[in-house]
């Protein structure tokens, strides 16, 4: 038996399209619920999605809960967790209120853990809303990847690909250290060794975190390219638009992961390498010597990532 969890915040159209794009799968695999958290959005997102379950048909197997606080994307994974879990699910997908389902992405997932005890966690291969690919099978946030990642400099890149949080892309099943959250299947038995979603992430981190977690218990990883959803990235979030200040939560959330896996000896060292990489990168630039780089960084990006992390080891907030 499957349960897919959706958190809803202020994204009922794009939660409506998604339950859309799983109803027919919905209909064809035995048991499947499909549970929409609403994280006390308080614009009327629960009567919407209420509305459109009724309307479509869909009350036998999609349901809304309202939460009555926002806690954040693990806070709300969490209450739909618990829920499958308290019905002996097999299995729980965890999907974005942003992403298209391809036909057969569920029981592609689903076929894929059953066929391989040893894997807890499966992922989509996640397309843009142009049909491009987009990268969803990463290697774990390291001090290394901060350096490769700031310095985008193709000779230490191939150096560092172990560490390269975002490798290239690969169309065949392979493990991986974590996959995308907007698209990833757990087994029951995971949750079972290692808990829930680390509900001190507010936003991002979080899968990497609980993917981290499971492999560290003896679990494997793996990408399912044959499970292909489409990923509005940045559509609930607004995290793709870089004329904008990253909000606070991402970088609360990366130094949560780093002062979590690498202690805070490993904070200083990872943004002490991403600055070094970054600067590297604009003297470059200056110099017009050809260089690249992963596009450009959301406004005062250096300072609110540098600048957080030295307030907080100083004063602890």
């Amino acid at each position: 038996m499957i349960w897919t969890v959706i958190v809803n915040y202020r994204t009922a159209a794009l939660v409506v399209e998604c339950l859309r794009s799983i109803a027919a799968e919905a209909a064809a695999l035995p048991g499947f619920r499909a549970v929409v958290v609403d994280n006390a959005s308080g614009d009327g997102s629960v009567e919407t999605l209420a509305g459109a379950i009724e309307r479509e048909g869909w009350r036998g197997w999609a349901s809304v809960i309202a939460n009555d606080r926002n806690g954040g994307f693990a806070s709300g994974n969490n209450v739909g967790i618990r829920e499958a879990l308290r019905a002996r699910v097999d299995h729980v997908l965890l999907l974005n209120p942003d992403t298209v389902a391809r036909s057969g992405a569920i029981r592609a997932l689903s076929d894929f853990l059953d066929s391989h005890p040893q894997v807890g966690i499966a992922g989509s291969a996640l397309e843009n809303a142009a049909g491009g690919a987009e990268c969803s099978a990463h290697n774990a946030p390291s001090p290394l990847g901060e350096l490769e990642s700031g310095a985008s400099l193709g000779l230490l890149s191939r150096a560092l690909r172990r560490h390269a949080v975002t490798p290239p892309l690969r169309d065949v099943a392979h493990e991986c250290e974590w996959v995308s959250g907007a698209s990833l299947m757990v087994k029951k038995e995971v949750f079972d060794s290692v808990g829930l979603l680390d509900e001190e992430y507010f936003l991002y981190f979080e899968e990497a975190d609980f993917c981290l977690r499971a492999r560290q218990a003896g679990w494997q990883v793996w990408f399912v390219p044959a499970s292909r959803v489409v990923h509005l990235e940045g559509a609930s979030t607004g995290i793709a638009d870089t004329s904008r200040r990253r909000p606070r939560y991402w970088y609360d959330s990366r130094r949560r992961y780093f002062l979590k896996h690498f202690g805070a000896a490993g904070l200083v060292l990872a943004d002490a390498l991403w600055a070094v990489g970054t600067a590297s990168l604009a003297l470059r630039r200056f110099l017009r010597l050809g260089a690249g780089g992963n596009g450009r960084n959301p406004r005062r990006f250096a300072l609110d990532l540098l600048w957080g992390d030295l307030r907080f080891l100083v004063t602890g907030k």
